[in-house]
């Protein structure tokens, strides 16, 4: 056991209770904290008050935004490509500083790389050439189909009923796939993006729909630059403003054979593995939310003053700052530790990013909520920016997977898990 020699003033990092960290890593989190403090911030909060159709100009500077980031070296696409420990303990810390800075165009950073990130992964130099450096988005859920996007295997599929095939969908067409109908509003991305990996219910000669009730679907890379390809206007919304949204419409649009990425069987590991890192990366950056909200709230405490004295001379506040330092320190923890898991793991699983995913999301929220209140009245204003930070805390409980379905899923694998060991 070591002594504690300065018991006045605990030695925190940027990230609080960090003891291993690398002077490497150090310096990546100096840099990614510095880029969220004087790029971040500010777009965001100027992106926050504008109408949807504004933000997705040029002017707006989103682009710019993408582009600074790539040559930071800070992008997930290329973290993702280091070596696995190296990338197992960079993405959660990178994350928490660009979601601190603003979780909207964190999240359009990591959507953005999807489609490429996919083609890289498919061994198919083809593709990897056709979707490199472009921007895309993930195309699952659709207006008929949100939850059942995320049960493939019809986990919390109602006796005796199906799921239906939802409004967008793709049928074998000879030499090619033909792709009809509409995604849903909440498209990350969308409106700027030049391609997507999509998943949706596919006919390849067999119906759409399998035996047991569940969709035969398939994973597939388009170009939205091609015949047949329109989009809506973007999302209007409560929270993450910064991030546009928008529904993207196929009519007769033509998919090549080989931009299907995983087949009827593939189907749903595919969209696990998407989900697996997909929950994993909302688990680092809403971290970087709660830790935004705990700051702005604990500045906040030693300025203001009320009954005759600094708020953080109140005992009640002092009990509540703390409970508010021990959930963003919780959400780091799991962030964290679900990394290692997904990355280091023989066998990474989607249960490991749910339960990050759905924890650092409703610590984020719950963070944000008491932010509000030490703030009292002005907090609900917009001269102040928690609340922002409350709007876009309350938009991650919903995204990527809404919260109680996840859990549902995930007890099952629980249930599942533990039948498995008490049988053996």
């Amino acid at each position: 056991m070591k002594m504690v020699l300065n018991p006045d003033v605990p030695r925190l990092s940027l990230s609080g209770l960090d003891a291993d960290l690398t002077e490497e890593e150090i310096a990546i989190q100096e840099t990614a904290h510095k880029f969220a403090r004087q790029v971040m911030r500010p777009l965001g909060q100027k992106l926050d008050k504008l109408n949807p159709e504004q933000v997705v100009k040029p002017e707006a500077g989103l682009s710019d935004f993408l582009q600074q980031l790539d040559e930071l070296g800070l992008s997930p696409l290329a973290i993702s490509q280091l070596e696995p420990l190296v990338a197992s303990r960079l993405l959660p810390l990178v994350l928490e500083e660009l979601g601190w800075g603003d979780p909207g165009l964190t999240v359009l950073s990591l959507v953005g790389a999807f489609p490429a990130l996919a083609a890289d992964m498919s061994g198919n130099p083809v593709l990897t050439e056709k979707f490199n450096g472009k921007q895309g988005c993930w195309i699952a859920t659709q207006p008929d189909r949100g939850s059942d996007v995320a049960d493939p295997k019809g986990i919390n599929l109602l006796r005796g009923g199906s799921q239906i095939k939802g409004n967008l969908h793709a049928k074998l067409s000879g030499d090619h796939l033909t792709l009809n109908g509409q995604s849903s509003s909440w498209v990350s991305g969308g409106p700027l993006a030049e391609t997507a990996l999509i998943f949706c219910a596919t006919d390849l000669g067999e119906g759409y729909v399998s035996e047991n009730g569940t969709i035969n679907g398939c994973a597939m890379l388009v170009s939205l630059d091609q015949k047949g390809v329109s989009k809506g206007p973007p999302l209007d919304k409560i929270g993450k403003r910064p991030l546009p949204q928008g529904e993207i419409f196929f009519d007769d649009v033509e998919v090549p054979l080989d931009h299907i990425l995983a087949g009827h069987k593939g189907f749903p590991s595919a969209v696990f593995s998407a989900l697996t890192f997909g929950n994993l990366e909302i688990a680092c950056i809403m971290t970087g939310v709660a830790r935004a909200a705990y700051d702005h709230s604990i500045s906040y405490v030693h300025n203001r003053r009320q009954g005759g004295g600094q708020l953080i001379a109140h005992q009640s506040v002092k009990t509540r700052l703390f409970n508010m330092w021990c959930k963003v320190e919780s959400c780091r923890a799991m962030a964290r530790r679900v990394s290692k898991f997904n990355f280091l793991s023989v066998d990474p699983h989607v249960l490991a990013s749910i339960t990050a995913k759905v924890h650092c999301t409703q610590m984020a929220f719950e963070v944000a909520n008491e932010a509000i209140q030490i703030f009292g009245g002005v907090g609900l204003t917009a001269e102040y920016p928690v609340e922002k930070i409350f709007r876009d805390a309350r938009a991650a409980l919903i995204e990527d997977g809404e919260n109680n379905i996840l859990g549902l899923i995930a007890a099952d694998w629980l249930s599942r898990t533990w039948q498995h060991t008490s049988a053996s």
